[in-house]
């Protein structure tokens, strides 16, 4: 009941939005439902840890299945690991803080709530789906809106973004619908195919099969993982996104195609992964290196903090592939640690850009002086950016590390030492980023008329950094609550 209440409450959420009088009704019910949301995936955790404690050693809990269309054997399929409650939280926290953070919209601020709430239902289906047809629905679901947030609300070049965004992603899904089909109909169950990966999993697809349709599904997800050279979308998209979206889109969004590599392309094709992992690592190393260089020529905030994520989430499926425990478990807390920092960094530009209207590096200086807490804050996502101990982006990076020269062979470990090359180049251009635009003499005199962080900033900053030192100081729950789940998976 508790995860059919994961898309029961932003539905109604959404429902009710749309009788509101006015823009203050809106934003209580949004914050509302956010938060009842919130509150459910905590409980959700709660729940899971408990039944786990209590020695529940099934490999998915909270298992139910309601049969939708019998004669393709589609059903709405429902249950989580650890894997899945660990991105369900990270999604609540998100769309919560992401409510927050768009507090001052006022334009078609029905339909702007409506969509973010949307966008965000699709997340929360993806995750707890165990049917590749239904995961795929809510995945288009979640994917969909971000024309309209973009095209609307946007700034900039949004029409071209969002078209940008939307085709390359659209072309992600075809070849996801045809890697879902081959899977589909390579299955047998006593003559019947199944979209259930409960069931595929224990199918022996043939090598041949699993060659043709790995490259399709991990590029279809690779596609919104920002898979180089399928990740030009991303910082055009980024950058012409409003607050809320860029938080979402790069905080959840582009966790859907780490999370769905894992659990569809590795889990059903294992073979397959193993014999063409190489192809793979080379383009992932390569989208962690290009995206932090890309980084040093930008002088956007938004493009520096996409150019990031590109890195980052390169980072997430370098690690998925090298196919080892210790490494998928950094990978998935890669996920949940950029997830949280990139929406604090995207949040943080947007109150930035409210004062200045500038998003240029060069053009704005000593905001610490005028803005301390905001600066702070800025800080702190740097940091954990670059993976300062006792946050979380050092857990994530250290353990992505050591799982990758568990691999003895030269390949292995001469990408992994590309990889590991790529912290100094995020030092580099974070330092600079926090020296030119916090540090020196206040470059505006009108800066100092800023008003200070209002209550909605504050909680919004204050909720993702709260995430980000948790997992940083005391991670082991985490990783070990993900690390049990691997072994169905990895095994």
């Amino acid at each position: 009941m508790i995860l059919i209440s994961l898309i029961l409450v932003p539905a109604l959420t959404t429902l009710a939005i749309v009788f509101a009088q006015n823009s203050k009704q809106v934003k209580v019910l949004s914050a509302t439902g956010m938060s009842i949301q919130l509150v459910q995936s905590f409980y959700l955790l709660y729940a899971f840890l408990s039944e786990r404690a209590y020695g529940n050693a099934e490999p998915v809990l909270f298992y139910h299945r309601f049969p939708w269309y019998n004669s393709l054997s589609i059903s709405f399929d429902i249950g989580v690991d650890g894997i899945s409650v660990a991105m369900i939280v990270l999604t609540a926290i998100v769309i919560f803080t992401g409510v927050f953070a768009s507090w001052e919209v006022e334009d078609q601020y029905k339909e702007f709530f409506i969509s973010l709430i949307v966008l965000a239902t699709g997340v929360f289906g993806f995750f707890i789906s165990l049917d590749l047809f239904v995961m795929f629905l809510f995945f288009e679901l979640a994917v969909i809106p971000m024309y309209l947030l973009i095209g609307i609300w946007g700034s900039g070049k949004k029409e071209y973004s969002a078209m940008k965004l939307t085709l390359m992603l659209m072309a992600g899904s075809a070849l996801l619908v045809v890697g879902i089909l081959g899977i589909y109909f390579n299955s047998d169950f006593n003559g019947h195919h199944s979209f259930n990966i409960l069931e595929l999993v224990t199918q022996n697809f043939s090598m041949e099969m699993q060659r043709i349709f790995f490259p399709l599904t991990f590029i279809g997800f690779g596609v919104i993982g920002a898979l180089f050279p399928f990740h030009t979308w991303s910082p055009d998209g980024h950058s012409s996104a409003p607050t809320a979206v860029s938080m979402l889109h790069a905080g959840v969004l582009m966790k859907l195609g780490g999370y769905g590599c894992l659990k569809v392309a590795i889990w059903l094709m294992p073979q397959a992964a193993n014999e063409l992992a190489w192809i793979f690592l080379i383009l992932t190393s390569i989208s962690v290196i290009y995206g932090a260089l890309g980084v040093i020529a930008q002088t956007d905030l938004k493009y520096i903090n996409a150019y990031s994520s590109v890195s980052h989430c390169g980072l997430v499926l370098f690690a998925l592939l090298m196919l080892n425990k210790t490494a998928t478990t950094g990978a998935v807390i890669q996920m949940i640690s950029h997830g949280l920092m990139t929406a604090l960094f995207f949040a943080l530009i947007g109150m930035l850009y409210s004062r200045t209207h500038t998003r240029i590096v060069h053009e704005m200086g000593g905001l610490m002086k005028v803005l301390p807490f905001l600066s702070a804050c800025y800080v702190i996502a740097g940091l954990a950016s670059l993976g300062l101990p006792g946050l979380s982006g050092f857990v994530a990076e250290m353990t992505i590390f050591v799982g990758a020269f568990q691999h003895p062979d030269w390949f292995h470990r001469f990408i992994t030492i590309i990889a590991v090359s790529s912290i100094v180049i995020t030092a580099v251009y974070i330092l600079r980023v926090v020296g030119t635009l916090l540090m020196g003499p206040v470059k505006n005199d009108e800066y100092n008329k800023f008003h200070p962080a209002t209550w909605y900033e504050k909680l919004a900053t204050v909720s993702l950094i709260a995430g980000i030192v948790v997992i940083g100081i005391a991670p082991l729950w985490l990783s070990d609550m993900i690390m049990n789940s691997l072994g169905t998976i990895l095994d």
